[in-house]
């Protein structure tokens, strides 16, 4: 088996394992919000266009909400490229932890996320990413602007922490 590893920047790596380009890296971020108001902001799927900038509709496809092997089709505009992803929950032990997959044409993504409660009360929110490219397109992204996909989930986290803290949404922005 072959790998390579390179350190991209803090907490960014990309590597080739068996002819596969992927990249992984962890964002995270405290909300100065108890850990049980951020579960419930979090996983009520209407606030997600709150702090989800490019989300243009989603959809409940099969399973019951926040249960393993619930689906979600998620419709993202990015620029003018049209983007659906298919979310589905393969771990959960709430209100500590979530684990997704994300399916798309030509990448495959796995999310960890992790939720502590903070010594002040607040909640700490560790998201791990892993970014496999299956088509040739995406591969090619990875290479050429790996820091691009790390950027979008920190914005993300910081949307959602103004949401979550101060009640402002990205739609009134």
């Amino acid at each position: 088996m072959a790998f390579i590893f390179y350190k991209l920047q803090k907490k960014l790596s990309l590597g080739y394992i068996n002819h596969f380009i992927y990249m992984k890296y962890t964002t995270e971020i405290v909300i100065k919000i108890p850990l049980e108001a951020f579960i419930k902001k979090f996983f009520n799927a209407d606030n997600m266009k709150h702090w989800q900038e490019d989300l243009t509709s989603f959809e409940h496809v099969s399973g019951t909400p926040g249960t393993i092997g619930n689906k979600m089709l998620l419709n993202y505009t990015i620029g003018k490229r049209k983007i659906a992803l298919m979310e589905t929950i393969t771990h959960t032990n709430l209100p500590h932890e979530i684990h997704l997959s994300y399916e798309t044409k030509g990448m495959h993504n796995i999310q960890r996320n992790m939720f502590y409660k903070t010594a002040e009360n607040d909640t700490k929110w560790v998201s791990e990413n892993e970014f496999i490219p299956i088509s040739f397109r995406y591969r090619m992204m990875l290479l050429l602007m790996p820091g691009a996909f790390k950027k979008q989930s920190e914005k993300y986290l910081v949307d959602f922490k103004k949401f979550a803290k101060n009640q402002t949404s990205i739609q009134n922005a």
